[in-house]
Order: structure tokens, then sequence, then C-alpha cells
């Protein structure tokens, strides 16, 4: 199973730049049990950072191993946050447009 640094370096490489088409955002992850980054999106470019963003459109808190099963395909990102293991807030709609702008499978 990949590690979350893992996670967030494979991240450019699966961004899938078309499905990015006039947005302009930020999702920060909250790792509770690792670190903090931040993914801004923006005119079809992905940046990855770590640490926090002063004003990310969406935070999303889980566990490390929440965010691997979720881009992994293990877990989906829906039932986990109806299940409590994943936390957002802000645009909470922009969480579903994860799947669509990385595929990992």
């Amino acid at each position: 199973m990949p590690t979350v640094s893992e996670i967030f370096d494979k991240m450019k490489n699966k961004f899938h730049a078309s499905a990015a088409d006039g947005l302009d955002v930020v999702f920060q992850f909250d790792i509770e049990d690792g670190d903090t980054y931040n993914v801004t999106i923006k005119e079809g470019t992905c940046e990855i950072t770590e640490g926090a963003h002063e004003d990310p459109s969406v935070t999303l808190t889980m566990s490390g191993e929440t965010l691997t099963n979720i881009m992994t395909g293990e877990t989906d990102g829906m039932q986990a946050f109806m299940s409590g293991q994943l936390r957002a807030e802000g645009n909470i709609m922009l969480a579903t447009k994860l799947t669509e702008l990385f595929h990992f499978n």
C-alpha cells in the first residue's frame, strides 16, 4: 500500500487537465496521522504543495489510510464521507470532482 507522501507524488501524473477546464480551486488535505497538503487547480494546471493554504476552497480531513483507500479505489469517497471517515469543510461539492481530476485506477 502506498504511503500518503507517495499518493501526493503520484497525483501530479494522474491529473487530467481536461477535467479542470474553468476550475480555479484549492483542495486542502488535512491528514490526521500525517501532514497537510494543498492541491491548487487553476487553468488546467495542478500544483501540489506540502502545508496549509491560507484560503482553501474545500478542506478534507481524514486518516492516511482513508486517503490511500479512496485514491486507490478501495473505498468510495462518498461512502467514506457518509461513514465519518472523511470530513469536509467549505465547498464540499468540489470533493466530488476529485475522481474526475485524478485517475488512479
